[in-house]
């Protein structure tokens, strides 16, 4: 066993173990704790749980990847800026709102505000939704296992499922909601340091948002000998069209997300869901604002390794990352998977432009690109897994929740006790963590394309008839359905029909399968407002609550709506 091993594994099992324990600590035995921890949570912890929630294995392991290699600096920024601008636009216009609303699941608020037919719609985005991203979530998950403990990507996946099991079948929300702030602290350190060190070793500036800036004209001038186009240029890698359709369906998104939202749920007040957005955003800001760096140091470096070098001559770091083949000779084709970097002599010379780099790495990789000690690297890789376990346990919660709590209690037995809510609850969370193991085994693409697949199903179905579900009190439930219906299923159908033939077709005016989420949306939009306008309009009482939602305060009428009695 190498010493990344060594390392990897004793940071691995040492935040294993912590996790294993809040789980057990933080046991529920009510409906309340498994699905909205008590509503209890403390504004600051609650942050940071969403933080963890919300920054997924794509923000911690794809999007520096994404920027710096698929996106080329500039393209990739599309990233930083739906995903945050995101979270602001579910912070302003929803958590608040849906918080005093009262209900746990997104399925449940549009039940409750629409009818029993959007529910069941709901219930099918919001599953749908979640075992999209979570296949990628379970990807990661796989690639840290096989790349830092030279398991099979099977075996990792398994491992990884087998701890989410523990800790979200024994504590629900309030074991996830612990667990996600201890995953978000390892998360975080274990990005920022190496991002630290890196940044004082290449340009002598500690602050790698600082750092990164003095390297740019270095990088701009080595990418223009290599034909590449400078790393800052505009619209190097994507057209103006993609660029504003994936940002905005990658913002609307973030406001539809499912296991975002409920969140919100777990605060103590609405106050407190105000201030919970506000430390979310702060402990959010942390790894955003360093990703570009990140993103810039790790070209460089790989460019000045790999450029002109004999492959007998390359750096141990791009062997390793090779063997499980992560580095490839670039494919012949789109979407082609390329030969193996083994294949070529061992005196061949190798150019930049010749091989392949998989996005998935980067952050990874770049302790060891940077040449940090072999603690480090294992760090990076505890916290690949936390950020991917933290998203994967949310979004099966919402799994659960959606059959267990939408479905069976409201739809198939009312009368069910809290026992039997929690034994469903608990047996739904197992098959969904078996059917994400296997997506997680079998993924569509590399793990940011797979999450950013989800971002623009969740902009294409909720995030329409949430906003007018809380801001047009005419808003009916026939519209709702149709509109859900009508997003989800025109935006499913597009993205299959493009990945189906990735590298044969731009599909529909060039239009990429990642920004057509926006497309969704509008027609979403479109769709529920022309048949409210025809269909029956929702009851008076609830015309008034859908008014009093929207001001301070907590009005007879919301106080008894969320009591049940309305």
């Amino acid at each position: 066993m190498t010493d990344i091993q060594t390392w990897t594994l004793v940071f691995t099992a040492l935040s294993f173990g912590v996790y294993i324990y809040i789980a057990y600590a933080s046991r529920v035995n009510s409906t309340s704790g498994f699905y909205v921890a008590g509503g209890g949570i403390p504004a600051p912890a609650n942050g940071a749980a969403i933080a963890a929630d919300w920054m997924s294995a794509a923000s911690f392991i794809s999007m520096a990847g994404i920027i710096g290699l698929a996106g080329n600096g500039y393209g990739g920024s599309v990233y930083l800026m739906g995903w945050t601008g995101g979270y602001v636009l579910l912070a302003l216009l929803l958590a608040p709102y849906l918080r005093k609303f009262g209900k746990y699941t997104i399925p449940d608020f549009v039940g409750d505000r629409y009818s029993e037919s959007a529910r069941l719609i709901a219930v099918l985005c919001a599953v749908v939704v979640s075992f999209v991203y979570v296949a990628g979530q379970m990807a990661g998950v796989g690639l840290v296992f096989t790349r830092f403990l030279g398991v099979d990507t099977t075996v990792g996946v398994v491992i990884g499922m087998a701890i989410v099991f523990f800790y979200a079948v024994l504590g629900g929300m309030k074991g996830i909601t612990w667990t996600q702030v201890a995953q978000y602290t390892v998360l975080i350190i274990a990005y920022l340091i190496p991002a630290f060190a890196v940044s004082a070793k290449v340009t002598g500036v500690a602050v790698p948002q600082i750092g990164f800036g003095t390297i740019l004209d270095e990088l701009n001038g080595l990418q223009a000998d290599l034909g590449l186009g400078e790393y800052t240029a505009a619209f190097g890698s994507t057209n103006m069209l993609n660029m504003l359709l994936i940002t905005a369906a990658l913002m609307f998104g973030t406001a539809g997300l499912p296991h975002v939202i409920v969140r919100f749920y777990t605060a103590k007040s609405v106050r407190a869901a105000r201030f919970s957005a506000l430390w979310a955003l702060f402990f959010i800001s942390l790894l955003y604002t360093t990703a570009p760096s990140v993103a810039a140091f790790s070209k460089l470096q790989i460019i000045n390794d790999v450029e002109g070098t004999a492959v007998s001559d390359v750096p141990s770091w791009f062997t390793t990352w090779a063997e499980v083949g992560l580095i490839t000779q670039a494919p012949s084709e789109p979407g082609a998977v390329g030969a193996p970097i083994s294949e070529l002599a061992p005196d061949t010379v190798l150019r930049y432009t010749d091989i392949f780099v998989n996005n998935d790495i980067i952050v990874l990789a770049s302790p060891e690109i940077g040449g940090l000690p072999a603690p480090i690297v294992g760090l990076v890789a505890a916290g690949g897994l936390a950020a991917a376990l933290s998203t994967a346990s949310g979004l099966l919660l919402v799994i659960s929740s959606s059959v267990a709590n939408d479905v069976y209690y409201k739809r198939i037995n009312p009368q069910a006790t809290e026992a039997r809510q929690l034994m469903v609850g608990r047996i739904a969370m197992g098959g969904a963590i078996v059917v994400a193991g296997y997506l997680g085994i079998n993924p569509p693409g590399f793990v940011a394309q797979v999450v950013a697949l989800a971002f623009g199903l969740a902009a294409a179905s909720f995030f329409p008839i949430l906003v007018l579900g809380i801001f047009w009190k005419n808003c009916t439930a026939a519209g709702a359905t149709a509109g859900m219906s009508a997003g989800l299923i025109t935006t499913m159908a597009y993205m299959l029909w493009t990945i189906d033939i990735y590298g044969n077709s731009d599909g529909i005016f060039g239009i990429a399968e990642t920004g057509f989420g926006t497309v969704g949306m509008i027609i979403n939009f479109i769709v529920t407002i022309t048949v409210s306008k025809f269909t029956t309009k929702p009851s008076p009482v609830m015309q008034e609550l859908v008014e009093e939602i929207r001001f301070p305060g907590r009005t007879e009428l919301v106080a008894k709506h969320a009591e049940g009695q309305v």
